[in-house]
């Protein structure tokens, strides 16, 4: 069978890329890898930043139809806060969940630990009923970390953190738990990356877990080094909806760079998932990306054709 008879899974949006620094109503060197979440009717983008020194923030962006005509706060939201320990350094890489207990939206986003050497990254909480206030729940586990989201329900009595420390040199994904989204314990791995694949030098979450009857549907990157740097492409997997445990994971990578302006930027050949809206009436999943560091991208599947896909997987 010809390669090109295989459909993709998912498809770019014809107006990609739908945000860049030229849309900022305010000076900016880049703007990317941005959470999702359906706000007030509207899907809602906390995006990364980057101001011309480097550092960056997280802005807000609205649209109605998650595609087109965004609304751009005219000012940063979220910068980092040196009492509770974040470095100048600023926010970075945000994943924003509903979490019903609590009746409030946590944010959960890269920090740098000013207090550590070289000033490790870390993970902050920040919670908010409103997008419009705001409150620190601080910096949660021990630096280096990264990729980090709740789970948007508690799993057993227990919130779940997925995180992405650096244990011995390896960047595996893990699974924390925590009765009061402070002291975090039963650290556990959940996915590591695979010899000689695709995703053989790291992988790290993409957005955050979505519920689905067929288990939790992980999307993630995976990076590969090359003759010519690091690659960046995303894969897929399935958890067990009670236990966490992986049942499910493609061989493939299911989304890769191709296009311009993922192939060359401030960072070449990355596409990099921070969030994601399921469209309940169509069934579609639109997943936002950064597109080699320096735009904000769309791409959108059908939620079933994925989890379809994912079945046909081997056990894992």
């Amino acid at each position: 069978m010809s390669v090109g008879k295989f459909e993709e899974l998912f498809k770019r949006y014809e107006g990609n890329p739908i945000l860049t620094s030229e849309n900022w109503p305010y000076k900016v060197g880049s703007v990317f890898n941005p959470g999702a979440v359906r706000f007030n009717d509207e899907v809602l983008l906390l995006v990364r930043v980057e101001d011309k020194q480097g550092y960056s923030h997280l802005t807000i962006a609205k649209s109605k139809d998650g595609k087109t005509n965004w609304q751009i706060s005219p000012e940063p939201v979220l910068a980092a806060e040196p009492e509770f320990s974040e470095a100048v350094f600023g926010l970075e890489d945000s994943r924003i969940v509903w979490l019903e207990e609590r009746q409030e939206y946590i944010i959960t986003c890269v920090s740098f630990f000013g207090e550590v050497s070289e000033e490790s990254p870390g993970i902050s909480l920040i919670a908010t009923k409103d997008f419009s206030d705001f409150q620190r729940l601080g910096q949660q586990l021990i630096p280096p970390n990264k990729d980090a989201s709740l789970f948007p329900k508690t799993i057993k009595d227990y919130y779940a953190l997925i995180n992405r420390p650096v244990v011995d040199g390896r960047e595996n994904i893990w699974v924390s738990f925590s009765k009061d989204l402070e002291f975090w314990g039963k650290n556990r791995v959940l996915l590591t990356p695979r010899n000689r694949s695709w995703d053989c030098s790291k992988v790290g979450l993409g957005p955050p877990p979505i519920e689905t009857p067929d288990g939790w549907l992980i999307i993630y990157h995976g990076a590969r080094e090359t003759g010519s740097g690091i690659l960046y492409r995303v894969g897929l997997a399935l958890l067990d909806l009670e236990t966490l445990e992986v049942i499910r994971r493609s061989r493939d990578w299911v989304f890769g760079p191709k296009e311009s302006y993922e192939r060359t930027g401030n960072v070449d050949d990355v596409v990099f998932p921070c969030g994601a809206i399921v469209d309940e009436k169509t069934n579609e999943l639109l997943v936002y990306y950064g597109a080699a560091d320096t735009v904000v991208a769309l791409s959108i599947a059908n939620l079933n054709d994925v989890l379809d896909y994912l079945k046909k997987c081997k056990e894992y």
